[in-house]
């Protein structure tokens, strides 16, 4: 087996392909706890995650869409390893840095950080995304999507892993497709999270059918649709419209606790 994928909780996932070990927006709060979301607002925990993070194997690093509560949280600032190198924003890194996680690398749009083993390497990319509509955006922390490309040692990709991030459908999301037309495996981040109970600052689910087609991974893994009081949109809505849209096809649902095999440009099927 190259590799496998397992979805821990809300957008944390744990990624496995060709010796590296990637985990995804770490969040190891319980039921019922609250994650803080800056500026006063709060957000109770629905589910406990499907591992705890002191079972986490060692790590050769944490890919972090951004500085949230339900992303970043207490449980992991205490109890990850503080040499594990951290690819974020340029404001996340600044921070946790500050903070003690010295390995933490801020990228810009665009730009790219390489990890490198005996087997080949992951280069980890930032691309863009937009977590509120017009100035509001400014109110909460930067966010990027990002692009996992991991190759062999004869430098070939031999996967595409795309994660969203937080983020809504916009305009700038378009560069994506045309710098990356073919991407294997797509996280979405979706959840139709709304902030004071109004403002829609992730996907919900008919965002998420229109990014699909956007995008258009070979395979698509929806994540960060549940965990949270502050999520609107469930699953369901985002399945109903990837199949009106008949985009059902490519849609793998992953269970809490669930691990699926990476291979080379896909991901395994039940």
């Amino acid at each position: 087996m190259k590799g496998s994928i397992q979805f821990i909780g809300n957008a944390t996932t744990l990624i496995r392909y060709n010796g590296f070990t990637l985990l995804t927006d770490p969040n190891f709060l319980h039921r019922g706890q609250l994650a803080y979301l800056g500026h006063g607002l709060v957000s109770r925990r629905r589910t406990n995650p499907a591992l705890e993070i002191e079972d986490l194997p060692t790590l050769d690093a944490v890919v972090l869409s951004h500085m949230h509560g339900d992303h970043w949280d207490r449980v992991t600032r205490r109890g990850l390893d503080r040499d594990t190198p951290i690819v974020t924003t340029l404001s996340a890194a600044g921070k946790l840095r500050r903070r003690g996680f010295g390995q933490s690398v801020g990228l810009r749009q665009w730009q790219q950080h390489e990890l490198r083993n005996a087997q080949g390497s992951v280069t980890i990319t930032a691309l863009p995304a937009r977590h509120a509509p017009g100035p509001l955006e400014r109110l909460l922390p930067p966010v990027i999507g990002t692009m996992l490309e991991f190759r062999d040692r004869d430098e070939r990709v031999e996967l595409r892993l795309h994660i969203s991030g937080d983020t809504l459908l916009d305009r700038r999301l378009d560069a994506i497709p045309r710098r990356f037309p073919e991407i294997d495996v797509a996280l979405v981040h979706l959840g139709g999270t709304k902030l004071l109970g109004a403002v829609l600052v992730t996907m919900d689910g008919s965002q998420g059918a229109s990014w699909v087609d956007l995008l258009d991974p070979r395979t698509v893994v929806p994540i960060h649709y549940d965990d949270y009081t502050v999520f609107t949109s469930p699953l369901d809505d985002f399945r109903h419209h990837v199949e009106q849209a008949g985009l059902g096809d490519r849609v793998v649902y992953l269970d809490r606790g669930e691990t699926r095999e990476l291979s080379p440009h896909q991901i395994a099927r039940h």
